[in-house]
């Protein structure tokens, strides 16, 4: 059966407008939009975006400075004039300070919060500071010594004060008097207090760490 248009214009079959008025003869079915992807989100774990903290070395500019004003306050405090018996005390207990104090120093000014392991390496680093300081006075002291007679003569003098001098420092003072013999007793004494000036910072660097986190 033909179709007509409004207009009385008789149709082709399936005509989709009408060729004398131009009026479409059915509505278009509205065109599909592609569904949209879903893209892949990536959750990144608790504490991610936690800031970190800075490698504690020398290569860390505030570590480095930290430590060097930790190791003079330290090495100024350990030179007070003590009695003897007090003497050795503390010199050790303000060695275990300056670690201490250098991981203070260092959350303070950062404001971040070190492990143990970074609180040793602050501690460690102010103990080679600490170790330079006294390295520096014990040559200054060795120079102003040697101008005087040498090592030999100026321990001879202090043993020969306050009496009889024992045969095993007489032995001793002779080791002194050897070139050979006074540069073991440098080397091994450096070596010492090297070992003494680094390592109780450390301990303490690791105890100021560990306090400290408490609060």
């Amino acid at each position: 059966m033909p179709q007509f248009c409004t207009c009385g214009a008789e149709l082709p079959p399936d005509a989709r407008f009408c060729h004398k008025c131009g009026k479409p003869q059915f509505e278009e079915p509205p065109a599909e939009e592609p569904e949209a992807q879903e893209h892949p989100v990536f959750v990144l774990p608790p504490g991610a975006y936690a800031p970190q903290t800075g490698e504690i070395s020398f290569r860390n500019a505030t570590a480095v400075r930290v430590g060097f004003l930790s190791a003079g306050i330290a090495s100024l405090l350990i030179t007070a004039p003590l009695p003897a018996f007090l003497a050795l005390g503390w010199l050790l207990l303000w060695l275990l300070a300056a670690g201490f104090l250098s991981v203070w120093f260092y959350r303070r000014r950062t404001g971040e919060k070190l492990s143990i392991r970074n609180g040793m390496r602050m501690g460690w680093i102010t103990g080679v500071f600490c170790f330079v300081i006294a390295t520096l006075f014990f040559t200054i002291s060795v120079v102003s010594i040697s101008s005087k007679g040498g090592l030999a003569a100026f321990y001879r003098s202090q043993f020969s004060a306050r009496g009889t001098i024992d045969p095993n420092v007489e032995q001793f003072l002779e080791i002194l008097q050897n070139p050979a013999g006074l540069a073991t007793v440098i080397l091994l004494s450096l070596l010492f207090v090297f070992v003494l000036f680094t390592l109780l910072p450390a301990v303490g660097g690791a105890l100021g760490a560990k306090l400290l986190a408490r609060e």
